[in-house]
């Protein structure tokens, strides 16, 4: 990996280790255990050189930049990336966002890895843009979830930060979440709260209710963060009034963007959507060898 890349997947929060073994295992994937194109090695010569560029095809956010370029360096030795965009620029089709000159056995070897991971990450940067662009003017911000791609999920969770979003807990390891199933283990939310505690001293603990009953008894308990989970605008503000001024409040359950802004009216911290990593469209990005002279 070249220092360069490295240091911009750094900059962007990402590890570069980590980012590595996600696109040599996406490499392995489409190259398989000899890393062969079969139709690049028989219809393309082993010193052919050429130019290419990656264009967007469609109007979006773009994220994954510094991704795109390692898959070009891992792929095959000679390719040299010039990147033209930033990522969490809003392009337009026909924008340039790249030119990659080298060997085109590489160019065309690493095009559909590039490509997929380069669109998937500029369509989550997407999605979470309209929705930070809903809730502008609100106090309320947009997390993400673990609802990600297998694998994908350090992409995907930067993705959402390109565009303006906010990360939630990475992993079931790094934030304790209360949750219905933990409830009915333990016996109340009282319990749950109790024994994470005691287990886990130092670890943000965050508690879903579905009740402002449940709201009070959770802050009762201790804690300082509550998902309200499938609440009615109504209901949110009930529970904002009551317990809003000794936790964060995050909204979360089926949430679409015509409802973003009645929800965050209501006075909460967050907007917890799944739908970003899970749900969200590519966006169109191709890779075009420029014609030679």
């Amino acid at each position: 990996m070249k220092e360069s890349t490295r240091i911009s997947l750094d900059k962007a929060g990402l590890d570069p280790d980590e980012v590595r073994r996600i696109v040599e295992n996406a490499l392995r994937e489409d190259l398989g255990p000899d890393r062969l194109d079969v139709t690049g090695v028989a219809t393309i010569p082993a010193d052919q050189v050429d130019t290419a560029e990656l264009i967007a095809r469609e109007a979006g956010v773009v994220a994954g930049l510094a991704v795109a370029e390692l898959v070009f360096e891992l792929a095959g030795p000679g390719a040299e990336v010039t990147v033209q965009a930033t990522d969490g620029d809003t392009v337009a089709r026909g924008d340039v966002l790249a030119t990659i000159t080298g060997p085109t056995r590489t160019l065309l070897a690493a095009e559909r890895t590039a490509l997929n991971l380069l669109c998937r990450m500029s369509g989550v940067a997407t999605h979470t843009r309209r929705w930070v662009e809903q809730l502008t003017g609100t106090k309320a911000l947009v997390l993400d979830t673990r609802k990600t791609t297998p694998g994908l999920r350090p992409l995907e969770k930067y993705a959402v930060r390109a565009a303006g979003g906010t990360n939630k807990r990475m992993g079931l390891y790094d934030v304790a979440m209360i949750k219905d199933n933990h409830k009915l283990a333990a016996g109340s939310i009282t319990a749950a709260y109790e024994l994470v505690r005691a287990t886990f001293p130092d670890l943000l603990v965050q508690v879903e209710v579905t009740t402002l009953a449940e709201a009070k008894e959770a802050v009762a308990a201790g804690a300082t963060f509550l998902l309200c989970d499938n609440m009615s605008p109504d209901l949110l503000r009930e529970v904002v009034t009551a317990v809003g001024d000794r936790a964060e409040l995050e909204a979360t359950g089926g949430l679409t963007l015509a409802v973003a802004a009645e929800y965050a009216a209501t006075g909460v911290d967050y907007l917890s959507v799944g739908a970003l990593t899970h749900s969200s469209p590519i966006v169109d990005i191709a890779l075009d060898l420029r014609p030679r002279k």
